[in-house]
């Protein structure tokens, strides 16, 4: 009977030991569930600092630059003026989203590597190279033009090329956008 009631105490022991291992296990989950979640507020609250801070600017540089050419070349004024209606018109729908589509990412850029193409003549080359299949693939708002905002830093240099290609990757049950 001693040994019956030293092998149930061992038992006891042996499974409550697992339970205090698997509640310790869930918290640490928890724990790196919520950091990661954290993580990526943060991402998110600096994109979105970065596009408040981005818009503005560049929309000022585009009036700026607009105004000038009404005086010295009436023509760049209006495409320039219908490539910033069009970029307004398409970023409007997708600043509030977390998640938009490529197609509308596209639609957005286009129109502000157009206004670039103004404002930098011929020195900015443009070549969007994706896949009809890939237009309705789910892509982070903001974040092509964010990418082709650095065309800005270049904007002294005496020729160059922007090309964008897009590949599609899959990876652990998804899609991933190259």
């Amino acid at each position: 009977l001693a040994m019956a009631v030293i092998a149930f105490s061992f038992l006891v022991k042996l499974i409550y030991k697992g339970r205090v291992t698997a509640e310790n296990q869930a918290a640490q989950a928890r724990q790196t569930a919520e950091s990661e979640a954290l993580k990526r507020q943060v991402v998110e609250a600096r994109m979105a600092a970065m596009q408040a801070q981005v818009e503005p600017h560049f929309l000022f540089n585009t009036l700026a630059s607009i105004d000038h050419l009404i005086e010295v070349d009436p023509p760049r004024a209006s495409q320039m003026q219908k490539n910033l209606i069009a970029l307004l018109r398409a970023s409007m729908p997708t600043l509030r989203e977390s998640d938009t589509y490529l197609g509308r990412e596209l639609a957005v850029v286009r129109p502000y590597l157009e206004i670039l193409k103004v404002r930098m003549e011929e020195r900015l080359q443009v070549r969007i190279d994706v896949p009809e299949g890939l237009l309705s693939a789910e892509f982070p708002p903001m974040m092509l033009q964010s990418l082709v905002d650095s065309v800005r830093a270049h904007e002294n240099a005496p020729v160059f090329t922007v090309l964008m290609q897009v590949w599609l990757v899959y990876l652990a049950d998804a899609f991933i956008l190259v």
